[in-house]
């Protein structure tokens, strides 16, 4: 069996809307300048037309890979800069290849990428490698998390991810926290808006969230915080010491990834583990930050770090230094095969963005959805990545 083609399509469908979706962006690196502060999380919400609410267009490419025996594998969502390095660059080195030689084909491309190891060629290599774990599991008829090893337990807790509500207004906060709390969840993340250079007014800000968070949720409930890289090590002492006495589960993305040395002190500072490497890429990559000793939780994201190949690789040497693996949520239908695959104690958690969700898994038949707060064990062959020809107002071959 052989890789007989490749190919990219550009699908194209609505997701209905009886209101705003995004009601509000989280803190941004680029937030130190002003200009930028307050520029809105989405531009490609409108009203419609027709007078039917408010519509979320969704524009997104998936790749195919299929063999001269018609077997196939999917992945996808990704943008058209993603879409342009696999048909460029990328496909000339697996086309015509064994697709089952997932770690040669993967190292292949890796050492091909001498000057794209990180970043958007990263994120190629990883949607391809997502491609041939489900192509391996529909030629195999069987899961994913079966040919990995799994499962070690008959679901997974879910942690709503909440990025997208308003934090702004208290009364909708405990409104929502209250709602995804009675759905089940026994774990909440919720989103900062402010930074170091919104002084003094975000900083309370900041720390009201959390307080309202915990006197609305009780505590045996937890709670995560989400700076998504925008912070520095002075305003992180400010913060951490003022909602210490909250207790949050960990406390993530507190600078950007680069900057190891200040996730290190960070850590040394305060009493809340801190969590990171959404943005980071490969085993080299968090390595670094296991050396350190700057995380006590890593969260590579599965469609950018390498794939699921690395993504496994990431969280054996995670084990090794006694570390929890909770890959970053938006890739949901990888990463329930690989939580399933993880002992309970290194991967307590799956996150479940919940508006993101909506948006990444809008055009597969079988979505992952939470029940109770849990994620099940799928049935469905490979990762489950089958699209809903009925979501699909219109496609084009990239």
């Amino acid at each position: 069996m052989k890789i007989d083609k490749i190919q990219i399509k550009q699908l194209f469908g609505t997701l209905k809307c009886s209101e705003i979706f995004w009601e509000e962006r989280l803190v941004q690196p680029i937030d130190i300048y002003e200009e930028y502060r307050f520029q809105p999380f989405r531009n490609n919400q409108d009203k419609t037309s027709k007078g039917t609410g408010n519509n979320l267009n969704i524009n997104a490419f998936f790749l195919y890979i299929i063999t001269d025996d018609g077997v196939k594998g999917i992945s996808g969502p990704f943008d058209e800069s993603i879409a342009y390095i696999i048909k460029k660059e990328l496909s000339q080195h697996i086309i015509n290849q064994d697709p089952l030689a997932i770690e040669y084909l993967w190292d292949v491309m890796h050492r091909r990428s001498v000057h794209g190891r990180q970043g958007n060629n990263m994120i190629a290599i990883s949607a391809i490698d997502n491609a041939l774990w489900d192509l391996k599991g529909n030629y195999y008829k069987t899961p994913v998390y079966k040919i990995l090893g799994g499962p070690t337990r008959k679901s997974i807790p879910a942690y709503a991810s909440m990025l997208g509500f308003d934090v702004e207004d208290m009364g909708l906060v405990k409104e929502r926290a209250k709602e995804f709390k009675l759905r089940g969840y026994t774990a909440q993340k919720w989103f900062f808006r402010h930074g170091p250079l919104s002084g003094h007014e975000g900083l309370q800000k900041n720390i009201q969230l959390v307080k309202t968070l915990r006197s609305e949720l009780g505590d045996d409930y937890d709670i995560m915080l989400d700076c998504w890289q925008s912070m520095d090590v002075n305003y992180m002492v400010k913060l951490t010491k003022n909602i210490e006495e909250f207790n949050p589960r960990w406390i993530e993305e507190v600078a950007m990834p680069d900057r190891i040395d200040s996730y290190r002190k960070i850590k040394n500072s305060t009493s809340i583990p801190i969590s990171g490497g959404e943005h980071h890429y490969t085993r080299w990559g968090l390595n670094d930050f296991i050396k350190a000793e700057a995380l006590d939780i890593l969260q590579p994201d599965i469609y950018w770090a390498g794939g699921l190949s690395e993504v496994i690789k990431i969280a054996n040497i995670a084990t090794a230094a006694d570390l929890i693996t909770i890959p970053h949520g938006h890739s949901t239908n990888a990463g329930i095969h690989f939580s399933l695959s993880q002992s309970p104690i290194h991967t307590p958690y799956q996150e479940y963005l919940i508006k993101w969700n909506l948006i990444h898994q809008y055009f597969l038949k079988t979505p992952v959805l939470p029940q109770n707060g849990h994620i099940n064990i799928p049935s469905d062959c490979g990762l489950g990545m089958e699209i809903d020809d009925n979501k699909v107002e219109d496609e084009k071959i990239f």
